[in-house]
């Protein structure tokens, strides 16, 4: 298990030794969870499960419906 030190201004470390406190966490604990959070490499179930759940969003064809079609382009 690898060691880091790592060098915080007073007002974070009093933050993080404050969140740790309220999660029953040593600090050490806290901060490599911290951690282990921005590592993830895929989005949680939760984010994957969104779209198609709002059922009042319009669908693809009726975003649609209310296009015109392009004008004209010049030639180039």
């Amino acid at each position: 298990m690898g060691q880091v030190t790592i060098y915080l201004d007073d007002e974070t470390e009093k933050k993080m030794i404050e969140n740790a406190r309220v999660m029953k966490l040593s600090k050490s604990k806290w901060i490599a969870g911290v951690i282990q959070e921005k590592l993830v490499d895929q989005w949680p179930d939760t984010v994957r499960e969104l779209p198609g759940s709002w059922g009042d969003f319009p669908s693809l064809e009726e975003l649609r419906a209310g296009e015109s079609t392009d004008a004209e382009r010049e030639a180039l």
